[in-house]
């Protein structure tokens, strides 16, 4: 049933791009199979015109008992100033988790922006396989995840990253993973990470929101859409009071002891609320994060418009982060970038990481 609500309208220059793909109204798992053949670019997709690298690896997933595929991408060899090479052997890692509603997408999903950042700030990007729901439901996604991000950081040296300079990146339903993730870095001491972005992150399973209620079905994920992902992850717990913080960040209620965040969300989108919900918890908790609000932008707008204004904007924002909180942990360590009560409990974080 459309929703009643009056909502934001979308940015004028988005939305004749919005109405031209005509997006199924609502997700069910019946569009399952046919989202995930539109969902799942390849590594030339991904490359086009661009040099960068690309190395792909196996590692075990959780519980060990599962092979996981991971991507590496760093500037083509030929690409590197000389002047820097030497500096550049430890360079800033990304750990990246693709979006796709928690039943759809691959590593290589939306990773343009990442890669954009490859090539500006000289990164390293390792990008997951996480297994998805519903085959794979909670807690395999982010299990998969926090195993992930520790083989990021136990073979740092090994794949050029600076362990001080490693950062969790997320959009969508990957956004939610990455914040996830970063809470069970917190809980079980480590990996130690220096800063979480979480792009339009999809946290909460409970789709009471004002925005989740005012894109019932509507935009390019409903909230009947977001029903359906979250009932994939974690089956009749969804909505209820049993479910995990990690696998839906926002019913957590203390956020600190967490790195800083970049969270950035449209108006015109279901997850709106819960995006500055987040950003609001982490400010009572101690915690530095910068909120954008892109005003007229519906879910996953930069993917699908990369051209327009609001895009553009959105891109140079979060590119414009990431200087300072690479310099500040690259010249200081990355535990600087924590409220002063964590440094009390560095010693068992950084114990985590390796020599």
């Amino acid at each position: 049933m459309p929703s009643s609500l009056p909502r934001p309208p979308y940015d004028p220059e988005l939305e004749p791009i919005l109405r031209r793909f005509k997006f199924t109204p609502t997700v069910t798992t019946a569009h399952i199979e046919g989202v995930r053949k539109k969902s799942s670019p390849t590594v030339d997709d991904a490359l086009a015109g661009r040099e960068i690298s690309h190395e792909e690896r196996t590692i075990l997933g959780s519980g060990g008992s599962s092979d996981l595929k991971v991507s590496i991408f760093r500037q083509a060899p030929m690409t590197i100033r000389p002047a820097s090479s030497a500096r550049f052997e430890n360079r800033p890692g990304i750990f990246y988790t693709h979006g796709g509603g928690m039943i759809a997408g691959n590593r290589f999903l939306g990773i343009g922006v990442i890669l954009d950042w490859v090539e500006e700030f000289d990164m390293v990007c390792v990008s997951i396989e996480y297994r998805i729901p519903p085959e794979h439901p909670d807690p395999t996604p982010i299990e998969d995840c926090y195993a992930g991000l520790k083989w990021t950081s136990m073979n740092a040296k090994s794949l050029g990253i600076n362990p001080d300079c490693l950062m969790i990146v997320g959009s969508s339903a990957g956004g939610g993973l990455a914040a996830g993730t970063a809470l069970l870095a917190r809980d079980r001491g480590g990996p130690l990470l220096c800063a979480q972005v979480l792009i339009c992150p999809m946290l909460d399973d409970r789709n009471v929101t004002v925005s989740s209620q005012q894109y019932v079905d509507e935009g390019t994920w409903s909230r009947d859409s977001n029903q359906t992902g979250w009932k994939c992850l974690l089956g009749e717990r969804c909505g209820q009071e049993n479910v995990s913080i990690y696998a839906a960040p926002s019913r957590a209620t203390d956020l600190s002891k967490l790195p800083p965040a970049f969270i950035d969300v449209g108006t015109a989108e279901v997850f709106r609320d819960e995006a500055v919900a987040y950003a609001t918890l982490l400010w009572k908790s101690g915690v530095q994060a910068e909120l954008h609000v892109w005003s007229g932008g519906f879910h996953g707008f930069d993917l699908l418009a990369p051209n327009a204004n609001l895009s553009i904007n959105a891109r140079e924002a979060r590119s414009a982060w990431q200087p300072t909180m690479l310099i500040t942990s690259w010249l200081f360590g990355a535990e600087q970038l924590y409220p002063i009560g964590l440094l009390i409990e560095k010693g068992q974080i950084l114990d985590a990481k390796p020599a």
